[in-house]
């Protein structure tokens, strides 16, 4: 047994940031227990490999939901970072923080701290932009933010024309003044390379002798004593063994295995742990509650000019494109497909823009999420224009499928359960089809492939979504943050109700989902959170 000031369950996005916060001044002892491995992994490292660590268990949870009744009572497919980085290792990259009111809904929800201006200088703080600091960009954090403006494909330029040509301005930066707009994507990549969590924090604090980082340690419940979390017991090489903390242990583990940890540990609704064999420690009944997520569909075209199918489909085009990379660190290699895209309002009586658009100038017809690796485009000229709601009403949950902890958990997305979401689903399906439309892309345009011409009324739009919309990986808010400890599992400080000595720092604690891409405010909540932790240690 070990002993600690601090336990971090995960080094995933925001266990990694505070890994590297809470050590950094050398004052503190800090242990990390990741279920995974090392990153050291070319699909990792390599941006487009991700098409590949999607589907690797050896890096990767690779989950699947129940069956789902508003996708038709389809199972989805929710891959999960299992390794150093967590799923900052194996995501797409896109750097996108969400809408400054995002997080003054936060603040209005009840938790002082988490609007615009309080969490901003996180954001900054984390980052180190390619094109310098400015009045919302870092210029000098660990995590790198690339522009890819200079290597996307030139069929990118239809896309943006094809916007405009839909009434929808153009935006050069998603993450400054405002969101609205369509442009390119900025993505987490350096020197070609991906830039992970570990990459940019734990790379950091691993070199400091009061950081020990232990791998394949995953963990199976927390340790209570007397109303307090005192360490964590986690399973590494086949064997049982406890680690304890001094000072706190902190979850960390994301929207998924976070509550999945606490109900294991006997924190979660009473009748619902009893009814899966768990002796009930501390009855919390919000634990795994409150699920979120963002539901995407894509529209496939076949295209009268070349795209990035034709430079990697065939084996020769894969050879040079890799010959290229490994000489360069460019081409597309080094990107994301997610190029270009956007936040833009479906219809006038929004308030603020609630459509993400993805523009990724590839196509994979042969391969939908969850059956095979990403490897092969088609062999033919295509494309995809992709949509999703950016803030669903929703709500799905998190459970345990046994008091096993090596048991993967019950994932319930409960998608389109409300009119709203069904609504705007169908508002969604009509954007694409009429940024589609426009001069710029019909100039290029071949044929619509999916889901076709014959799918034109309301009813075969929101038919056609549940036969295919996919999660778009962003789950959050499995242990929310909010003032009513009946409705919410941690408080503004991110402290667990009900128990001392624990926290929740990850994406589960996020009151809702962010506009478009969760990873960034996750990196956020990382930067925020150790502050606060190291506050209020600093104060006992």
């Amino acid at each position: 047994m070990s002993e600690y000031d601090f336990v971090i369950v995960g080094a995933g996005s925001a266990g990694a940031v505070l890994a590297d916060r809470l050590s950094e001044d050398g004052k503190y002892t800090v242990c990390v227990l990741e279920a995974g491995g090392s990153d050291l992994n070319l699909w990792i490292w390599m941006p487009i490999g991700y098409g590949k660590a999607f589907y690797n268990r050896s890096i990767n949870w690779m989950y699947s939901t129940e069956p789902d009744p508003g996708l038709n009572n389809r199972s989805g497919y929710w891959p999960r970072g299992k390794v150093l980085g967590g799923s900052s290792s194996i995501n797409a990259m896109v750097y996108i923080r969400g809408q400054h009111a995002d997080f003054e809904d936060w603040k209005a929800m009840g938790n002082p701290g988490w609007g615009w201006d309080d969490v901003l200088p996180y954001f900054k703080r984390s980052e180190c932009n390619e094109d310098g600091a400015d009045d919302f960009r870092g210029g000098d954090g660990p995590l790198h933010v690339s522009s890819m403006t200079k290597s996307v494909h030139p069929l990118c330029a239809h896309f943006l024309d094809a916007s405009e040509d839909a009434g929808f301005r153009r935006n050069p930066d998603f993450n400054g003044s405002t969101q609205e707009g369509v442009g390119l994507y900025q993505i987490t990549a350096r020197n070609g390379f991906r830039m992970s969590t570990a990459r940019a924090y734990l790379s950091r604090a691993k070199k400091r002798k009061t950081v020990d980082i232990l791998t394949r340690a995953h963990t199976t419940r927390l340790v209570l004593e007397d109303g307090r979390v005192t360490g964590a017991v986690y399973s590494q090489g086949g064997e049982e063994k406890t680690v304890r903390a001094r000072r706190e242990v902190i979850l960390s583990a994301g929207a998924v295995n976070s509550p999945q940890i606490l109900m294991l540990s006997g924190i979660g609704d009473g009748e619902t742990l009893k009814a899966k064999g768990i002796a009930p420690k501390v009855h919390a009944p919000a634990v795994g509650r409150n699920l979120q997520d963002h539901l995407g569909l894509d529209y496939l075209y076949r295209s009268k000019v070349p795209t990035l199918n034709q430079q990697l489909y065939p084996w020769w085009g894969k050879l040079a494109q890799g010959i290229r990379y490994v000489l360069t660190r460019s081409g597309p290699l080094s990107l994301s497909v997610n190029q270009a895209g956007g936040f833009v309002k479906s219809n006038p009586d929004c308030e603020r823009p609630n459509m993400q658009l993805y523009f990724s100038p590839v196509s994979y017809t042969k391969a939908p999420k969850g059956k095979r690796p990403l490897m092969n485009p088609d062999p033919f000229p295509g494309f995809l224009l992709g949509m999703q709601p950016t803030r669903p009403t929703s709500r799905g949950h998190i459970g345990l499928r046994s008091a096993n902890p090596f048991d993967a958990p019950e994932i319930h997305p409960n998608s389109l359960s409300t009119n709203h979401d069904l609504n705007e689903m169908i508002e969604g399906c009509k954007l694409l089809r009429k940024i589609a439309a426009s001069p710029a892309l019909q100039s290029v345009i071949d044929t619509e492939i999916t889901p076709g011409p014959a799918v034109q009324s309301d009813e075969d739009m929101l038919e056609d979504a549940r036969n295919r919309a996919s999660t778009v990986f962003h789950p959050v808010s499995t242990c929310r943050m909010g003032p009513d400890s009946g409705e919410n599992v941690v408080d503004a400080r991110l402290k667990v109700y009900g128990v001392e000595g624990l926290r929740v720092v990850d994406a589960s604690v996020f009151p809702t989902v962010t506009s478009g891409n969760t990873n960034a405010p996750a990196i956020m909540v990382g930067e925020k959170g150790a502050d606060l932790i190291l506050e209020d240690t600093r104060a006992a």
